[in-house]
């Protein structure tokens, strides 16, 4: 037989897929994508699920200005604007500890009081407003989540280093990150959800409630000691008050 000859099948087989084994692989990847999708069901609508993305993203901004500062860091939620009832419930923005300013001062561009336990707080970025209808949950978000106890601290904007832009006066809720990036309340969630409020009342006068087609339209995630977040898989993760729930319910 001549060599050429009995080369050629050996080469044709040692390369490329048979259609039966592209098939194969193309049917696993279409049960694996069908499995993550209803894994993932009931999990948010495009709002809530874009909520906690940007709301992600920020956590670790504000843990990223810490460690790169060296200094405290804290995320901050819109509780009850004074001027901008509107963004309540839904402005998320990042913010650093004051900055000592005094050029002969031995901390000069440093933090300026590092053992107040009340610091001051500089805006560092614009943040992020939640998707319309998206509102962040007091009533779900836990200091402990996995005792489901404890609310969120709080801070006034007269807090805040400066001039106040008067759209950012009022009350938010915090959560803060050491020099280090870790997180000063471990175990803490941030949880939003689909709803309706009049916008144009605080929320504490008008909180968002519960709409039937938002009833298990929830997402969120927990904040663990080193800064880092672990999204909710399901319902069941956001705690036992998500089955009592129902349309016209406050959250």
């Amino acid at each position: 037989m001549n060599p050429i000859d009995s080369e050629i099948p050996v080469k044709r087989r040692s390369h490329g897929f048979t259609l039966v084994e592209m098939l194969v692989v193309i049917a696993i990847m279409s049960i694996l994508m069908t499995a993550g999708a209803i894994g993932l069901g009931g999990l948010g609508g495009k709002g809530v699920t874009s909520g906690v993305a940007s709301a992600e993203s920020l956590f670790d901004e504000a843990r990223a200005t810490a460690i790169g500062k060296n200094m405290r860091a804290c995320v901050l939620v819109a509780k009850a604007l004074t001027n901008s009832p509107a963004d309540d419930l839904r402005r998320i923005i990042v913010a650093y500890e004051e900055v000592d300013t005094v050029a002969a001062s031995p901390t000069f561009g440093q933090a300026k009081d590092p053992n107040n336990a009340a610091p001051k707080w500089e805006i560092s970025s614009r943040g992020a407003v939640l998707p319309d209808q998206t509102f962040y949950s007091t009533r779900l978000s836990k200091l402990d989540h996995e005792k489901g106890t404890g609310t969120i601290d709080t801070v006034a904007s007269t807090r805040f280093v400066g001039a106040t832009k008067a759209a950012l006066t009022g009350d938010y809720y915090i959560y803060v990150f050491n020099s280090q990036g870790i997180c000063t309340t471990p175990g803490a969630s941030f949880i939003i959800g689909t709803g309706a409020r009049n916008t144009s009342k605080k929320s504490t006068d008008q909180p968002p409630r519960v709409t039937a087609a938002g009833k298990r339209d929830f997402g969120g995630f927990v904040v663990w000691r080193n800064g880092r977040t672990s999204v909710f898989r399901s319902p069941d993760q956001m705690g036992t008050e998500m089955s009592s729930l129902s349309a016209g319910k406050d959250f």
